[in-house]
């Protein structure tokens, strides 16, 4: 069986387990990148409330937030953590918005410029770029985090050392280019990373447990 034959025997294990994950959670696609910025370094409820906050000072969208200054940006996202970086994050994101003259036209580049553009944002490294462009931009970019990295290790498909982009480009070459699919396998990794695939795993009941190394003492 070949890596894509795996990986998406992967996906459809995880997928009948837990059923469709509905990310990323956002009423907009300006909405979903700021929760992409928001969520380092921190868990999601934490991002939310300071989402909540955003909304209820009526001031998220690139218009409403540009008006702020960074320390109004700070205080509103305090929930989130490293409120200050975050802060200035955002405003330089505000910035590359206002480079292409709206979110529109940022999304409408190609993707490797558009990633290219997010990874010149100071503070957006490769999986919050990445984040962006598929879940913001509907961009086939898949996203690489730990738990994909955890899982996929576990699972013996790989070492667990290999750089970011050789996990990015493994994803992007064995699967179809389908923003769909990624935003669903990412979100189903995350998933069972939560519910099985811990730093102590809880390898009971584990769909994957047939094909883990881990598991079976390999």
């Amino acid at each position: 069986m070949g890596k894509g034959e795996v990986l998406l025997a992967i996906f459809r294990e995880l997928l009948s387990a837990y059923g469709p994950q509905g990310w990323w959670p956002g009423e907009s696609a300006f909405e979903v990148a700021v929760g992409a910025i928001l969520t380092q370094a921190t868990n999601w409820g934490n991002a939310a409330r300071a989402i909540a906050n955003l909304k209820a000072a009526g001031v998220l969208s690139p218009e409403a937030l540009s008006r702020l200054s960074e320390a109004e940006i700070a205080r509103l996202i305090r929930p989130a953590g490293f409120f200050r970086q975050k802060a200035r994050r955002l405003r330089a994101f505000l910035g590359l918005i206002g480079k292409h003259g709206g979110l529109e036209g940022l999304f409408s580049l190609p993707l490797r410029r558009l990633r290219e553009e997010l990874l010149s944002v100071p503070g957006i490294g490769p999986e919050t770029a990445d984040s962006i462009a598929l879940y913001a931009a509907g961009k086939p970019s898949f996203v690489i985090d730990a738990y994909t990295r955890r899982i996929l290790s576990r699972l013996g498909l790989i070492r667990g050392d290999e750089l970011y982009e050789e996990l990015k480009r493994m994803f992007e070459e064995s699967l179809p280019r389908d923003p769909d699919l990624y935003k669903e396998y990412h979100a189903l990794l995350v998933r069972h990373g939560k519910e099985h695939c811990r730093a102590r795993p809880r390898c009971t009941d584990c769909p994957l447990s047939a094909r883990c190394d881990f598991v079976n003492g390999k």
